[in-house]
């Protein structure tokens, strides 16, 4: 999905240019899907596509929405190394959306946690 950096300043909010276009980060535990426990679907808040289930959100304690596992080809996992060391940024595989960052420490059986800002997301309620 290709826009300008115009056509994505009309589509989104301030703050999900910021997170979604320049990889920006909301402040911990000021997002709106922090504490949300309704079943559902949360989708890209840039073009929409499915991203994660409910069923795989968890409360990591750490301020964003959490997740053990995307869904199938949702996104993608690209090297980050722009604090001066290396993180793992989760992309969102339709638009290239900045979503957040992945850690090999969560207590599932997947021992991932995909920590998302929730800016960058619409929860569909099933």
């Amino acid at each position: 999905m290709i826009k300008s950096k115009e056509e994505w300043k009309k589509k989104l909010t301030s703050n999900q240019y910021n997170i979604l276009r320049e990889k920006g980060t909301e402040k911990a535990f000021s997002g709106k899907y922090l504490d949300t426990k309704d079943e559902g679907i949360y989708h890209c808040a840039g073009c929409g596509a499915q991203l994660f289930s409910s069923e795989t959100k968890f409360d990591s304690k750490t301020g964003w929405p959490s997740f053990d596992k995307a869904l199938p080809d949702a996104v993608k996992l690209c090297d980050d190394y722009s604090h001066g060391f290396r993180r793992t940024e989760v992309i969102c595989t339709k638009c290239d959306g900045h979503l957040g960052h992945v850690f090999n420490d969560g207590p599932t059986k997947t021992r991932k946690r995909y920590c998302i800002n929730s800016c960058a997301l619409n929860m569909k309620k099933s």
